[in-house]
């Protein structure tokens, strides 16, 4: 089945403000508005393409940009996948695999010759629809995190060092 692909406009709004929420929840819906005007601002080198179904709403959305270099690319510039998400009632419709192969090919108009993008280590419904679109693992990252601001007052506050 065909699915309608288009780039998002300004009265996708609140459709793509839903998407995003239901993909990042633990993000503050203030901070996706931020973030999604500073797409809308920013065009050249970011899109978002959507889905709309028959009564209106979206069913899902891809974000991508261009990076200069990406994890396990070989080439540059490159094109990443920001953010992808289909609607639960949606998926296994090719969807996903729609919005994935336009993204693709908005890359490729820009000149890139790879495409990349990232997915959680527990995550593995992304992890399988990433591969299910041709992409490979490239490597699993763990990151940490450490406050400054307590450590260095116990450091002060003992005299001790490393």
């Amino acid at each position: 089945m065909a699915h309608a692909i288009r780039k998002a406009a300004p009265a996708d709004h609140a459709e793509w403000l839903r998407l995003r929420c239901a993909l990042w929840p633990d993000c503050p819906a203030e901070e996706h508005v931020c973030e999604m005007a500073n797409i809308m601002t920013r065009l050249a080198d970011q899109v978002v393409f959507v889905v709309e179904r028959a009564d209106g709403r979206l069913a899902g959305f891809i974000e991508a940009s261009i990076h200069a270099t990406a994890a396990g690319c070989e080439t540059s510039p490159v094109g990443y996948v920001e953010g992808w998400y289909v609607d639960p009632d949606t998926r296994r419709s090719d969807i996903g695999r729609a919005l994935m192969a336009r993204a693709e090919e908005w890359a490729v108009e820009r000149g890139c010759r790879e495409m990349a993008s990232d997915a959680l280590p527990e995550n593995g419904e992304s992890i399988a629809a990433h591969k299910a679109c041709g992409y490979a693992e490239v490597e699993r990252l763990v990151h940490f995190r450490k406050s400054l601001v307590t450590s260095a007052a116990s450091i002060v506050a003992d005299g001790s060092g490393i």
